[in-house]
């Protein structure tokens, strides 16, 4: 991957100097995962960050036996590196939603970079705080309608991760598990609210490609922006 494409997907590193840049992707490894592998395990230590180069990845703590979903991410994102910076061992584990493609950066590489250029140091530090930002208003929506946080996901979704196509914003066909999970609704209000936009033509299935295409965003955005 060359620097300009590096830097483009990952907003990470679109302030980070070309020679920062060139250094990364000499130490970086590539890693292909299918659908439903784990990428990361809980409990284990921190040794890399891992940026999410195609696919999607889904974030999730154990609890006995069962599991909960706490984020689901997409490409030009990344995970592992709290693990690092606080140097204990991870609380949660990620799998492979769909085939991904992802590269890592060792621990000890990722954290002199940071030392050395102060513009990626500052981006991780706006970064981390815009992923608290995201949690507080998942809490502050925690009463909101089913309708309304479902929307406001599938809206992050598309504006993080989406694909512009013919047919909409185009992201994962996210299983209803871990939709509803990261939503913070039941199953069953997932799938019926689904069906709804459906039905109104707001969102396209096609189970083939295991895809969603947000057909009318702005109304999915208005319905996202009712917060009572």
């Amino acid at each position: 991957m060359e620097t300009k494409a590096f830097s483009e997907l990952f907003p990470l590193f679109n302030n980070a100097n070309q020679d920062t840049l060139e250094w990364l992707l000499t130490v970086a490894i590539k890693h292909d995962y299918p659908s439903n592998r784990a990428v990361l395990m809980e409990d284990s230590w921190g040794n890399a960050v891992y940026f999410v180069v195609s696919g999607w990845v889904k974030v999730r703590r154990l609890a006995g036996d069962n599991a909960v979903t706490l984020a689901i991410l997409g490409p030009g994102d990344f995970f592992g590196e709290m693990a690092i910076l606080d140097e204990s061992p991870r609380s949660t584990d990620v799998v492979a939603l769909s085939n991904v493609q992802l590269i890592s950066i060792s621990a000890q590489r990722f954290i002199q970079t940071l030392f050395k250029d102060s513009q990626l140091h500052h981006r991780m530090l706006q970064l981390m705080v815009q992923r608290l930002r995201q949690s507080n208003l998942r809490f502050q929506m925690r009463h909101q309608p089913p309708a309304v946080k479902l929307a406001k996901m599938l809206v992050t979704f598309a504006e993080n991760y989406g694909q512009k196509t013919e047919d909409g914003v185009e992201i994962l066909d996210i299983p209803h598990t871990d939709l509803a999970q990261v939503s913070d609704i039941t199953v069953d209000e997932t799938r019926k609210i689904l069906e709804k936009l459906v039905a109104k033509g707001w969102v396209k299935l096609n189970a083939e490609n295991k895809t969603l295409y947000l057909v009318n965003f702005k109304q999915l955005v208005h319905l996202a922006g009712r917060i009572q």
